[in-house]
Protein backbone atom coordinates (compact mmCIF):
# COMPACT_ATOMS: atom_id res chain seq x y z
CA UNK A 1 0.00 0.00 0.00
CA UNK A 2 1.40 3.41 -0.96
CA UNK A 3 2.40 5.77 1.85
CA UNK A 4 0.31 8.96 2.33
CA UNK A 5 1.64 11.95 0.43
CA UNK A 6 3.66 14.43 2.56
CA UNK A 7 2.13 17.84 3.11
CA UNK A 8 3.76 20.53 0.99
CA UNK A 9 5.22 23.68 2.57
CA UNK A 10 4.51 27.40 1.85
CA UNK A 11 0.95 26.68 0.75
CA UNK A 12 2.04 24.39 -2.04
CA UNK A 13 0.08 21.22 -2.73
CA UNK A 14 1.59 17.96 -1.59
CA UNK A 15 3.52 16.15 -4.25
CA UNK A 16 1.77 13.09 -5.66
CA UNK A 17 3.31 9.82 -4.52
CA UNK A 18 5.40 8.10 -7.16
CA UNK A 19 3.56 5.39 -9.04
CA UNK A 20 4.80 1.88 -8.29
CA UNK A 21 6.21 0.36 -11.40
CA UNK A 22 4.53 -2.80 -12.53
CA UNK A 23 6.82 -5.77 -12.53
CA UNK A 24 7.48 -7.11 -15.96
CA UNK A 25 6.77 -10.79 -16.23
CA UNK A 26 8.25 -13.01 -18.89
CA UNK A 27 5.81 -14.61 -21.27
CA UNK A 28 3.97 -17.50 -19.60
CA UNK A 29 5.42 -16.72 -16.15
CA UNK A 30 2.94 -16.32 -13.31
CA UNK A 31 3.18 -13.03 -11.39
CA UNK A 32 3.10 -13.19 -7.58
CA UNK A 33 2.11 -9.93 -5.83
CA UNK A 34 4.23 -8.76 -2.88
CA UNK A 35 3.11 -10.11 0.50
CA UNK A 36 0.66 -8.16 2.61
CA UNK A 37 0.76 -8.01 6.37
CA UNK A 38 -1.84 -10.42 7.70
CA UNK A 39 -3.79 -9.53 10.82
CA UNK A 40 -1.39 -9.32 13.74
CA UNK A 41 -2.52 -10.41 17.18
CA UNK A 42 -5.93 -11.80 17.97
CA UNK A 43 -8.72 -9.24 18.19
CA UNK A 44 -12.28 -10.12 17.33
CA UNK A 45 -15.16 -7.81 16.51
CA UNK A 46 -18.76 -7.74 15.34
CA UNK A 47 -17.94 -9.13 11.90
CA UNK A 48 -16.42 -12.22 13.49
CA UNK A 49 -19.24 -12.74 15.98
CA UNK A 50 -21.79 -12.54 13.13
CA UNK A 51 -20.29 -15.52 11.31
CA UNK A 52 -22.88 -17.84 12.84
CA UNK A 53 -25.20 -18.32 15.80
CA UNK A 54 -25.51 -20.78 18.66
CA UNK A 55 -28.31 -22.69 20.34
CA UNK A 56 -28.76 -24.88 23.41
CA UNK A 57 -29.89 -28.47 23.13
CA UNK A 58 -29.76 -31.26 25.71
CA UNK A 59 -27.55 -29.28 28.07
CA UNK A 60 -25.05 -28.55 25.30
CA UNK A 61 -24.12 -25.31 23.60
CA UNK A 62 -23.94 -25.93 19.87
CA UNK A 63 -22.67 -23.80 16.98
CA UNK A 64 -24.44 -23.84 13.64
CA UNK A 65 -22.02 -24.79 10.84
CA UNK A 66 -20.69 -21.73 9.04
CA UNK A 67 -18.42 -20.70 6.19
CA UNK A 68 -14.95 -19.56 7.08
CA UNK A 69 -11.87 -18.41 5.15
CA UNK A 70 -8.47 -19.82 6.06
CA UNK A 71 -5.42 -18.05 4.63
CA UNK A 72 -1.70 -18.72 4.58
CA UNK A 73 1.36 -17.77 2.60
CA UNK A 74 3.29 -20.46 0.76
CA UNK A 75 5.61 -22.35 3.10
CA UNK A 76 9.25 -22.58 2.08
CA UNK A 77 9.02 -26.33 1.57
CA UNK A 78 6.09 -25.87 -0.84
CA UNK A 79 8.01 -23.64 -3.29
CA UNK A 80 8.53 -25.38 -6.62
CA UNK A 81 5.88 -28.03 -5.92
CA UNK A 82 2.49 -28.18 -7.59
CA UNK A 83 -0.59 -27.28 -5.61
CA UNK A 84 -1.91 -30.79 -6.19
CA UNK A 85 1.27 -32.30 -4.75
CA UNK A 86 1.13 -30.10 -1.65
CA UNK A 87 -2.56 -30.81 -1.03
CA UNK A 88 -2.09 -34.51 -1.58
CA UNK A 89 1.05 -34.88 0.53
CA UNK A 90 0.46 -32.51 3.43
CA UNK A 91 -3.30 -32.13 3.78
CA UNK A 92 -4.48 -35.69 3.68
CA UNK A 93 -7.55 -35.26 5.86
CA UNK A 94 -9.44 -34.72 2.61
CA UNK A 95 -9.08 -36.58 -0.70
CA UNK A 96 -7.75 -34.66 -3.69
CA UNK A 97 -11.20 -34.93 -5.28
CA UNK A 98 -12.53 -32.66 -2.52
CA UNK A 99 -9.98 -29.98 -3.35
CA UNK A 100 -10.77 -30.22 -7.06
CA UNK A 101 -14.45 -29.76 -6.24
CA UNK A 102 -13.63 -26.77 -4.01
CA UNK A 103 -11.58 -25.22 -6.82
CA UNK A 104 -14.44 -25.68 -9.30
CA UNK A 105 -16.82 -24.07 -6.80
CA UNK A 106 -14.50 -21.05 -6.51
CA UNK A 107 -13.58 -21.75 -2.89
CA UNK A 108 -9.87 -22.29 -3.44
CA UNK A 109 -8.03 -19.07 -4.28
CA UNK A 110 -4.41 -18.35 -5.11
CA UNK A 111 -3.45 -14.68 -4.69
CA UNK A 112 -7.19 -13.92 -4.50
CA UNK A 113 -7.79 -15.46 -7.94
CA UNK A 114 -9.78 -18.70 -8.38
CA UNK A 115 -7.56 -21.74 -8.83
CA UNK A 116 -8.12 -23.14 -12.31
CA UNK A 117 -5.42 -25.78 -12.32
CA UNK A 118 -4.12 -27.76 -9.34
CA UNK A 119 -0.95 -28.40 -11.34
CA UNK A 120 0.04 -24.76 -10.77
CA UNK A 121 3.59 -24.59 -9.39
CA UNK A 122 3.76 -22.65 -6.13
CA UNK A 123 6.10 -19.71 -5.66
CA UNK A 124 7.42 -17.77 -2.72
CA UNK A 125 4.83 -15.28 -1.33
CA UNK A 126 1.89 -17.09 -2.94
CA UNK A 127 -1.21 -16.46 -0.82
CA UNK A 128 -3.55 -19.43 -0.50
CA UNK A 129 -7.14 -19.03 0.71
CA UNK A 130 -9.70 -21.77 1.20
CA UNK A 131 -13.34 -21.36 2.17
CA UNK A 132 -14.56 -24.22 4.31
CA UNK A 133 -17.85 -25.22 5.90
CA UNK A 134 -16.81 -25.30 9.52
CA UNK A 135 -18.27 -27.52 12.26
CA UNK A 136 -17.46 -27.01 15.95
CA UNK A 137 -17.80 -29.62 18.71
CA UNK A 138 -20.46 -28.92 21.36
CA UNK A 139 -19.52 -27.69 24.82
CA UNK A 140 -21.41 -27.48 28.08
CA UNK A 141 -24.32 -25.03 28.14
CA UNK A 142 -23.35 -23.93 31.65
CA UNK A 143 -23.06 -20.13 31.46
CA UNK A 144 -19.87 -18.18 32.09
CA UNK A 145 -20.20 -16.40 35.42
CA UNK A 146 -18.58 -12.96 35.65
CA UNK A 147 -16.95 -12.68 39.09
CA UNK A 148 -15.38 -9.22 38.75
CA UNK A 149 -15.48 -6.47 36.15
CA UNK A 150 -13.84 -3.09 36.65
CA UNK A 151 -11.73 -0.64 34.64
CA UNK A 152 -8.72 -2.95 34.69
CA UNK A 153 -9.84 -6.58 34.58
CA UNK A 154 -12.60 -9.05 33.81
CA UNK A 155 -12.55 -12.17 35.97
CA UNK A 156 -14.83 -15.08 35.15
CA UNK A 157 -15.65 -18.54 36.43
CA UNK A 158 -14.97 -20.66 33.33
CA UNK A 159 -17.05 -23.81 32.83
CA UNK A 160 -15.30 -27.04 31.95
CA UNK A 161 -15.01 -28.00 28.21
CA UNK A 162 -14.64 -24.38 26.99
CA UNK A 163 -11.29 -23.35 25.44
CA UNK A 164 -10.11 -19.89 26.46
CA UNK A 165 -9.52 -18.66 22.90
CA UNK A 166 -9.94 -19.98 19.34
CA UNK A 167 -7.82 -23.05 18.73
CA UNK A 168 -8.14 -26.40 17.03
CA UNK A 169 -11.76 -26.96 16.00
CA UNK A 170 -13.09 -24.31 18.40
CA UNK A 171 -13.86 -20.68 17.59
CA UNK A 172 -17.35 -19.57 18.64
CA UNK A 173 -17.48 -22.09 21.49
CA UNK A 174 -14.68 -20.29 23.33
CA UNK A 175 -14.57 -17.93 26.30
CA UNK A 176 -13.23 -15.04 24.19
CA UNK A 177 -16.06 -15.29 21.65
CA UNK A 178 -18.83 -15.81 24.22
CA UNK A 179 -17.69 -12.81 26.28
CA UNK A 180 -17.45 -10.63 23.18
CA UNK A 181 -20.65 -11.81 21.56
CA UNK A 182 -22.98 -12.17 24.53
CA UNK A 183 -21.48 -9.82 27.15
CA UNK A 184 -20.04 -7.11 24.87
CA UNK A 185 -16.60 -7.59 26.47
CA UNK A 186 -14.20 -7.21 23.57
CA UNK A 187 -10.46 -6.74 22.97
CA UNK A 188 -9.55 -8.50 26.20
CA UNK A 189 -5.94 -9.45 26.95
CA UNK A 190 -5.35 -13.01 28.11
CA UNK A 191 -3.30 -13.02 31.32
CA UNK A 192 -3.19 -16.76 31.89
CA UNK A 193 -4.87 -19.84 30.48
CA UNK A 194 -6.77 -22.83 31.78
CA UNK A 195 -6.90 -26.20 30.07
CA UNK A 196 -10.11 -26.68 28.12
CA UNK A 197 -11.42 -29.27 30.58
CA UNK A 198 -10.44 -27.23 33.68
CA UNK A 199 -13.01 -24.92 35.22
CA UNK A 200 -12.60 -21.93 37.52
CA UNK A 201 -11.05 -18.49 37.91
CA UNK A 202 -9.86 -16.97 34.64
CA UNK A 203 -8.51 -13.42 34.39
CA UNK A 204 -8.44 -11.01 31.47
CA UNK A 205 -6.93 -7.51 31.35
CA UNK A 206 -8.79 -4.67 29.68
CA UNK A 207 -5.62 -2.81 28.69
CA UNK A 208 -2.13 -3.74 27.57
CA UNK A 209 -0.67 -1.88 30.56
CA UNK A 210 -2.62 -3.97 33.08
CA UNK A 211 -1.78 -7.14 31.18
CA UNK A 212 1.93 -6.31 31.27
CA UNK A 213 1.83 -5.54 34.99
CA UNK A 214 0.15 -8.82 35.97
CA UNK A 215 2.18 -10.79 33.44
CA UNK A 216 5.33 -9.59 35.18
CA UNK A 217 3.99 -11.06 38.43
CA UNK A 218 3.38 -14.34 36.61
CA UNK A 219 6.93 -14.40 35.22
CA UNK A 220 8.39 -13.60 38.65
CA UNK A 221 6.20 -16.35 40.14
CA UNK A 222 4.55 -13.85 42.49
CA UNK A 223 1.07 -15.13 41.62
CA UNK A 224 -0.45 -17.53 44.14
CA UNK A 225 -2.64 -20.17 42.49
CA UNK A 226 -4.92 -22.58 44.28
CA UNK A 227 -6.79 -25.43 42.61
CA UNK A 228 -9.07 -28.13 43.94
CA UNK A 229 -9.66 -31.57 42.43
CA UNK A 230 -11.19 -34.98 43.19
CA UNK A 231 -8.83 -37.93 42.80
CA UNK A 232 -9.06 -41.70 42.86
CA UNK A 233 -8.43 -43.39 46.22
CA UNK A 234 -7.36 -42.20 49.68
CA UNK A 235 -4.81 -39.42 49.25
CA UNK A 236 -2.21 -39.15 52.07
CA UNK A 237 -3.21 -36.91 54.97
CA UNK A 238 0.21 -35.31 55.15
CA UNK A 239 1.29 -32.62 52.66
CA UNK A 240 2.79 -34.09 49.48
CA UNK A 241 5.34 -32.25 47.32
CA UNK A 242 5.98 -33.39 43.74
CA UNK A 243 8.89 -31.92 41.74
CA UNK A 244 9.06 -34.37 38.84
CA UNK A 245 10.00 -32.76 35.47
CA UNK A 246 7.32 -32.82 32.78
CA UNK A 247 7.82 -33.45 29.05
CA UNK A 248 5.28 -32.76 26.30
CA UNK A 249 4.61 -35.99 24.38
CA UNK A 250 2.23 -34.48 21.82
CA UNK A 251 1.12 -30.91 21.26
CA UNK A 252 -1.40 -32.14 18.72
CA UNK A 253 -3.29 -34.44 21.09
CA UNK A 254 -2.25 -32.54 24.21
CA UNK A 255 -0.43 -35.23 26.21
CA UNK A 256 2.45 -34.90 28.69
CA UNK A 257 4.33 -37.24 31.02
CA UNK A 258 7.00 -37.21 33.69
CA UNK A 259 10.45 -37.52 32.13
CA UNK A 260 13.98 -36.56 33.25
CA UNK A 261 14.35 -34.57 30.00
CA UNK A 262 11.27 -32.50 30.83
CA UNK A 263 10.95 -29.03 32.36
CA UNK A 264 11.35 -28.54 36.07
CA UNK A 265 8.18 -27.97 38.04
CA UNK A 266 6.74 -28.15 41.55
CA UNK A 267 3.29 -28.80 42.99
CA UNK A 268 2.19 -29.04 46.63
CA UNK A 269 -0.85 -31.19 47.47
CA UNK A 270 -3.00 -31.18 50.62
CA UNK A 271 -5.93 -33.52 51.25
CA UNK A 272 -9.17 -31.78 52.19
CA UNK A 273 -11.53 -34.75 52.55
CA UNK A 274 -12.04 -38.45 51.80
CA UNK A 275 -15.44 -40.08 51.29
CA UNK A 276 -14.31 -43.69 51.36
CA UNK A 277 -13.69 -43.90 47.62
CA UNK A 278 -12.24 -40.62 46.38
CA UNK A 279 -10.38 -37.66 47.88
CA UNK A 280 -10.71 -33.91 47.46
CA UNK A 281 -7.23 -32.39 47.19
CA UNK A 282 -5.98 -28.80 47.29
CA UNK A 283 -3.28 -28.18 44.66
CA UNK A 284 -0.74 -25.36 44.84
CA UNK A 285 1.32 -25.22 41.63
CA UNK A 286 4.51 -23.17 41.92
CA UNK A 287 5.20 -23.41 38.19
CA UNK A 288 2.81 -23.41 35.26
CA UNK A 289 3.69 -26.33 33.01
CA UNK A 290 1.10 -27.79 30.66
CA UNK A 291 -1.15 -30.26 32.55
CA UNK A 292 1.19 -29.98 35.55
CA UNK A 293 -1.35 -30.84 38.28
CA UNK A 294 -2.87 -33.69 36.28
CA UNK A 295 0.48 -35.25 35.38
CA UNK A 296 1.85 -35.02 38.93
CA UNK A 297 -1.29 -36.61 40.38
CA UNK A 298 -1.06 -39.43 37.86
CA UNK A 299 2.60 -39.97 38.75
CA UNK A 300 1.72 -40.12 42.46
CA UNK A 301 -0.91 -42.78 41.73
CA UNK A 302 -3.96 -40.60 42.41
CA UNK A 303 -5.25 -39.45 39.02
CA UNK A 304 -8.23 -37.13 38.77
CA UNK A 305 -11.36 -39.32 38.84
CA UNK A 306 -12.65 -38.44 35.36
CA UNK A 307 -9.49 -37.19 33.65
CA UNK A 308 -9.99 -38.10 29.96
CA UNK A 309 -6.23 -38.35 29.37
CA UNK A 310 -4.34 -39.29 32.53
CA UNK A 311 -6.81 -41.78 34.00
CA UNK A 312 -7.20 -44.01 30.97
CA UNK A 313 -6.38 -47.72 30.43
CA UNK A 314 -3.98 -46.71 27.64
CA UNK A 315 -1.34 -45.90 30.28
CA UNK A 316 -1.26 -49.50 31.47
CA UNK A 317 -2.59 -51.41 34.50
CA UNK A 318 -1.22 -48.82 36.96
CA UNK A 319 -2.41 -45.85 34.87
CA UNK A 320 1.08 -44.34 34.68
CA UNK A 321 1.82 -44.41 38.44
CA UNK A 322 5.49 -43.79 39.13
CA UNK A 323 6.08 -43.04 35.45
CA UNK A 324 5.60 -46.71 34.48
CA UNK A 325 4.09 -46.77 31.02
CA UNK A 326 5.74 -49.64 29.11
CA UNK A 327 4.89 -48.03 25.77
CA UNK A 328 6.71 -45.79 23.34
CA UNK A 329 5.28 -42.31 22.95
CA UNK A 330 3.75 -43.24 19.58
CA UNK A 331 2.20 -46.40 21.04
CA UNK A 332 0.79 -44.42 23.94
CA UNK A 333 -0.78 -41.82 21.64
CA UNK A 334 -2.30 -44.49 19.42
CA UNK A 335 -3.71 -46.32 22.46
CA UNK A 336 -5.24 -43.12 23.86
CA UNK A 337 -6.83 -42.22 20.54
CA UNK A 338 -8.12 -45.77 20.05
CA UNK A 339 -9.65 -45.80 23.53
CA UNK A 340 -11.54 -42.58 22.85
CA UNK A 341 -12.40 -43.68 19.33
CA UNK A 342 -14.12 -46.76 20.74
CA UNK A 343 -16.18 -44.48 23.00
CA UNK A 344 -16.87 -41.98 20.18
CA UNK A 345 -15.28 -39.31 22.38
CA UNK A 346 -12.37 -38.02 20.26
CA UNK A 347 -13.69 -34.47 20.69
CA UNK A 348 -12.57 -34.66 24.33
CA UNK A 349 -9.00 -34.78 23.02
CA UNK A 350 -9.69 -31.79 20.79
CA UNK A 351 -9.21 -33.79 17.60
CA UNK A 352 -11.46 -35.42 15.03
CA UNK A 353 -11.12 -38.72 13.20
CA UNK A 354 -9.73 -36.84 10.20
CA UNK A 355 -7.05 -35.16 12.34
CA UNK A 356 -5.38 -38.39 13.36
CA UNK A 357 -2.86 -40.30 11.28
CA UNK A 358 -1.04 -43.08 13.15
CA UNK A 359 1.67 -43.12 10.47
CA UNK A 360 2.45 -39.42 10.95
CA UNK A 361 4.46 -37.62 13.62
CA UNK A 362 1.61 -36.63 15.90
CA UNK A 363 3.94 -35.36 18.59
CA UNK A 364 4.44 -32.03 16.85
CA UNK A 365 2.21 -29.53 15.06
CA UNK A 366 0.07 -28.43 17.97
CA UNK A 367 -3.69 -28.71 17.97
CA UNK A 368 -4.34 -28.95 21.68
CA UNK A 369 -6.96 -27.00 23.49
CA UNK A 370 -4.47 -24.43 24.67
CA UNK A 371 -2.65 -23.52 21.48
CA UNK A 372 -2.55 -20.12 19.84
CA UNK A 373 -4.49 -19.55 16.67
CA UNK A 374 -2.23 -20.67 13.83
CA UNK A 375 -4.04 -21.46 10.66
CA UNK A 376 -4.18 -24.44 8.36
CA UNK A 377 -6.05 -22.75 5.50
CA UNK A 378 -6.82 -25.92 3.60
CA UNK A 379 -8.65 -28.31 5.88
CA UNK A 380 -10.29 -25.96 8.30
CA UNK A 381 -8.06 -27.01 11.19
CA UNK A 382 -5.42 -24.90 12.91
CA UNK A 383 -2.35 -27.08 12.57
CA UNK A 384 -0.09 -25.35 10.00
CA UNK A 385 1.44 -28.60 8.77
CA UNK A 386 -1.40 -31.02 9.08
CA UNK A 387 -0.34 -34.55 8.24
CA UNK A 388 -3.40 -36.73 8.56
CA UNK A 389 -4.73 -39.67 6.64
CA UNK A 390 -8.19 -40.32 5.29
CA UNK A 391 -9.18 -44.01 5.62
CA UNK A 392 -11.04 -43.81 2.34
CA UNK A 393 -8.23 -42.03 0.50
CA UNK A 394 -8.43 -42.60 -3.20
CA UNK A 395 -12.20 -42.92 -3.13
CA UNK A 396 -14.42 -40.03 -4.09
CA UNK A 397 -16.80 -39.31 -1.21
CA UNK A 398 -20.54 -39.22 -1.78
CA UNK A 399 -21.50 -35.68 -2.70
CA UNK A 400 -18.26 -35.06 -4.58
CA UNK A 401 -18.93 -37.48 -7.41
CA UNK A 402 -20.82 -34.70 -9.14
CA UNK A 403 -18.68 -31.59 -8.93
CA UNK A 404 -20.89 -29.22 -10.91
CA UNK A 405 -21.89 -27.48 -7.70
CA UNK A 406 -24.72 -24.96 -7.70
CA UNK A 407 -22.94 -21.84 -6.50
CA UNK A 408 -26.25 -20.07 -5.98
CA UNK A 409 -27.24 -22.66 -3.42
CA UNK A 410 -23.85 -22.38 -1.75
CA UNK A 411 -24.11 -18.63 -1.42
CA UNK A 412 -27.65 -18.98 -0.07
CA UNK A 413 -26.41 -21.37 2.59
CA UNK A 414 -23.56 -19.03 3.43
CA UNK A 415 -25.95 -16.13 4.04
CA UNK A 416 -28.24 -18.33 6.12
CA UNK A 417 -25.36 -19.36 8.37
CA UNK A 418 -24.39 -15.77 9.25
CA UNK A 419 -26.68 -14.75 12.09
CA UNK A 420 -25.82 -12.83 15.19
CA UNK A 421 -26.45 -13.79 18.81
CA UNK A 422 -27.58 -16.88 20.65
CA UNK A 423 -31.14 -16.23 19.39
CA UNK A 424 -32.56 -17.56 22.64
CA UNK A 425 -33.12 -20.93 20.99
CA UNK A 426 -33.35 -23.96 23.24
CA UNK A 427 -33.46 -27.34 21.55
CA UNK A 428 -34.31 -25.82 18.20
CA UNK A 429 -31.91 -26.32 15.31
CA UNK A 430 -32.67 -24.78 11.96
CA UNK A 431 -33.23 -27.21 9.11
CA UNK A 432 -30.41 -25.72 7.06
CA UNK A 433 -29.35 -27.31 3.82
CA UNK A 434 -26.18 -29.32 4.04
CA UNK A 435 -23.14 -28.16 2.14
CA UNK A 436 -22.58 -30.53 -0.79
CA UNK A 437 -18.78 -30.21 -0.52
CA UNK A 438 -18.55 -30.65 3.25
CA UNK A 439 -17.44 -34.11 4.39
CA UNK A 440 -18.48 -33.30 7.97
CA UNK A 441 -22.06 -32.72 6.81
CA UNK A 442 -22.19 -36.36 5.72
CA UNK A 443 -21.28 -37.67 9.18
CA UNK A 444 -23.68 -38.14 12.08
CA UNK A 445 -21.77 -37.79 15.35
CA UNK A 446 -23.00 -38.84 18.76
CA UNK A 447 -23.23 -35.92 21.19
CA UNK A 448 -21.35 -36.19 24.47
CA UNK A 449 -23.44 -35.99 27.61
CA UNK A 450 -23.04 -32.81 29.71
CA UNK A 451 -21.52 -35.03 32.43
CA UNK A 452 -18.77 -36.17 30.05
CA UNK A 453 -17.74 -32.54 29.53
CA UNK A 454 -16.88 -31.95 33.19
CA UNK A 455 -13.49 -32.78 34.70
CA UNK A 456 -12.98 -32.57 38.45
CA UNK A 457 -10.25 -29.93 38.42
CA UNK A 458 -11.12 -26.34 39.33
CA UNK A 459 -9.07 -23.12 39.64
CA UNK A 460 -10.33 -21.88 43.00
CA UNK A 461 -8.21 -18.80 43.74
CA UNK A 462 -5.68 -16.45 42.12
CA UNK A 463 -3.87 -13.93 44.30
CA UNK A 464 -1.30 -11.31 43.34
CA UNK A 465 -0.04 -7.89 44.41
CA UNK A 466 -3.17 -5.88 45.09
CA UNK A 467 -5.77 -8.44 44.08
CA UNK A 468 -7.34 -11.76 45.03
CA UNK A 469 -10.08 -13.48 43.05
CA UNK A 470 -11.98 -16.57 44.21
CA UNK A 471 -14.83 -18.72 42.96
CA UNK A 472 -17.19 -21.02 44.83
CA UNK A 473 -16.32 -24.63 45.49
CA UNK A 474 -17.80 -26.80 42.72
CA UNK A 475 -20.51 -29.29 43.82
CA UNK A 476 -18.24 -32.31 43.26
CA UNK A 477 -15.73 -30.91 45.81
CA UNK A 478 -18.16 -31.11 48.73
CA UNK A 479 -17.06 -33.52 51.45
CA UNK A 480 -20.14 -35.77 51.28
CA UNK A 481 -20.39 -35.78 47.48
CA UNK A 482 -20.57 -39.14 45.70
CA UNK A 483 -20.52 -40.05 42.01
Amino acid sequence: MAEPAPHGGDGEEAAAPPQRKKRRVAGGERHVPPPRRLRSGVSFGTEHFAETSCYVEGGLRKVRPYYFDFRTYCKGRWVGRTLAHVLGAEFRARPLAAFRAAARAGRLLLNEEPVRDLDTVLKNNDLLRNTVHRHEPPVTAQPIQILVENDEVVVVDKPSSLPVHPCGRFRHNTVIFILGKEHNLKELHTIHRLDRMTSGVLMFAKTAEVSKRIDEQVRQRQLEKEYVCRVVGEFPENEVVCEEPILVVSYKVGVCRVDPKGKTCKTIFQRLSYNGETSVVRCLPYTGRTHQIRVHLQYLGYPIVNDPIYNMKAWGPERGKGGKIDKTDDELLEALVEEHRSKQSLDVLGISEEDWDPSADNRVCGNSGDCRESVDPVNGNFCPAEDTKDPERGKTPVGLQSCDTNLGTLESNKETSSREGLDGLVGEEDAEEKDPLCLECQITRQDPSPRELVMYLHALRYKGAGFEYCSKMPPWAMEDWRE
